[in-house]
């Protein structure tokens, strides 16, 4: 599991492709990969990956078709900067909300508003998503917890403060890149639940 607060900015230092996965390798900052072992998880932009090799501060992961298929992992190359957060440990402070490190859909940038002391941005999704994005709900963003702030059809914003900027990835974003989107796990078990016992639909004509 982990908690949607991102402990840096991690570099992609390479990309080989071979049939059926891709091995990325990721550099860490500085201190961040100390007591990371083979078999652990990180989330990379969010998605969780298995640590199949350490060399020092650079971590290598294998990421299946179906992996790259879903999620922005497959447009990685490297140069490119990327958000991490080591799996969350019992008795870790839960800052964010809880993640599980799966890859629901992406979406896209479509705006960026920057005003003096925040930056408003605003994300595209597949209308089959939009059922689970609420005003004021939880969502993860490249692996970041965030509140949403409006909603128009199948448009959302987050406002961003400058230390969300600084912090993460979200700082260099730019309009029409993609990002992933992992939707709160409680609220798409209300929706689906509500759904399955009939409250999604319109009332009847009496």
């Amino acid at each position: 599991m982990f908690t949607g607060i991102v402990q840096g900015i991690a570099t992609v230092e390479k990309v080989t492709a071979a049939p059926g996965l891709s091995t990325l390798v990721i550099r860490l900052p500085d201190n961040k990969a100390a007591g990371i072992t083979i078999g652990a998880s990180v989330a990379i932009n969010g998605t969780c990956l298995t640590v199949t090799r350490q060399d020092n501060n650079d971590l290598y992961f294998d990421a299946m078709q179906e992996t790259l298929q879903c999620t922005t992992l497959g447009d990685l190359q490297a140069g490119h900067e990327i958000n991490f957060e080591r799996a969350a440990r019992i008795g870790d402070e839960i800052g964010g909300h809880l993640l599980s490190g799966h890859i629901h859909t992406t979406a896209t940038i479509a705006e960026i508003v920057k005003t003096e002391n925040n930056v408003t941005l605003w994300f595209e999704v597949p209308a089959a998503w939009t059922k689970y994005i609420f005003t004021k709900g939880y969502i993860a963003i490249n692996g970041a917890s965030l509140t949403i702030g409006e909603v128009e059809g199948n448009r959302f914003n987050v406002h961003l403060i400058p230390e969300t900027l600084r912090a993460t990835t979200f700082g260099t974003a730019s309009e029409g890149q993609r990002v992933n989107i992992e939707i709160d796990s409680q609220t798409q078990t209300i929706v689906d639940t509500l759904a399955r016992l009939g409250y999604d639909q319109p009332p009847t004509a009496r």
